[in-house]
């Protein structure tokens, strides 16, 4: 058997692991967008809004420059930029001797699947494939049309049991039902506009479209949902398009999102507002025996 060794550096100290690895999340913002967004938000919420559970967070060195990393958030899964299949080893193997808890992973699907193998060697893990995702990244918008009947309008304080609700059923819909607080969710996103509704005319909220604060130059749209009974009509993609040209007039320069590659209705409508792939993702569960 190969023996592996590991230059893993690994911390709970968020500011300690952003001094190692910040710029080399940043040299690729949009491969990298999970991991900017998600620590930009531990330093803005602080580092127990996902649990009680503390963050860890893991750099690659080598020859004195960060090649990879990866964070965990519990209860999420593990997140990894991309990996060879020797430092995948090397990681599962030091993650099992500290006997860290992963319950899944998420990541390009190359290095999903080097992982998935390393880990259910080491460890004796059974993967459980969850979903595919593919990252998109806007080159010209274009708004569909025509709009459906209503206007645009950015979530205040009085829509948030609505956000609150909506949240909960797109968690639910995509398998990560209870994960996150839905008040919490819906308080953060209200606190920096970060959620856009697409109303009737009669001013009755029909979808949501929602952005991440803007980091290292990119922002990724996140979540879209419109209630399974209003779809069909438009609301989605017109709630998107002015998120997507909201974003653009901020002077951001990559505007990503990702989609579920079993849904084609919505790959097709991003791509005909003008978002192109850039490379696909996976999500992976493990299960033990015993």
């Amino acid at each position: 058997m190969t023996s592996v060794t590991h230059d893993w550096q690994l911390t709970h100290d968020l500011d300690a692991f952003l001094a190692r690895a910040g710029d080399f999340l940043r040299s690729r913002p949009a491969q990298h967008t999970v991991a900017l967004t998600v620590t930009d938000g531990l330093r803005r919420r602080g580092m127990s809004q996902y649990g009680k559970s503390a963050p860890v967070f893991g750099a690659l060195e080598r020859d004195g420059a960060v090649r990879a990393t990866f964070f965990r958030t519990p209860p999420y899964r593990l997140n990894l930029t991309p990996l060879d299949e020797r430092d995948a080893q090397a990681l599962a193997a030091l993650l099992a001797d500290a006997e860290t808890e992963v319950p899944g992973v998420f990541a390009d699907t190359d290095t999903v699947e080097a992982f998935a193998r390393a880990w259910g060697r080491r460890t004796g893990a059974r993967t459980v494939p969850l979903r595919g995702e593919r990252l998109y990244r806007l080159g010209e918008l274009s708004v569909p049309e025509p709009a459906p009947p209503g206007r645009p309008r950015v979530a205040d304080e009085g829509d948030r049991d609505l956000l609150a609700r909506w949240y909960a059923e797109f968690a639910e819909a995509i398998g990560e039902a209870a994960l996150r607080d839905p008040g919490a969710w819906a308080d953060d996103r209200i606190s920096y506009g970060g959620i856009t509704l697409w109303e009737t005319p009669d001013g009755t909220p029909v979808a949501m479209a929602g952005a991440t604060p803007p980091v290292a130059g990119q922002l990724r749209i996140a979540p879209v949902y419109t209630p399974a009974h209003l779809r069909g009509r438009g609301y989605a993609g017109a709630v998107t398009a002015e998120v997507s040209r909201a974003a653009v007039a901020s002077g951001v320069r990559e505007v990503l999102l990702f989609t579920d590659l079993a849904n084609p209705t919505s790959n097709g409508l991003y791509r005909r507002i003008g978002y192109r792939p850039v490379s696909d993702f996976a999500t992976y569960d493990f299960t033990y025996d015993g």
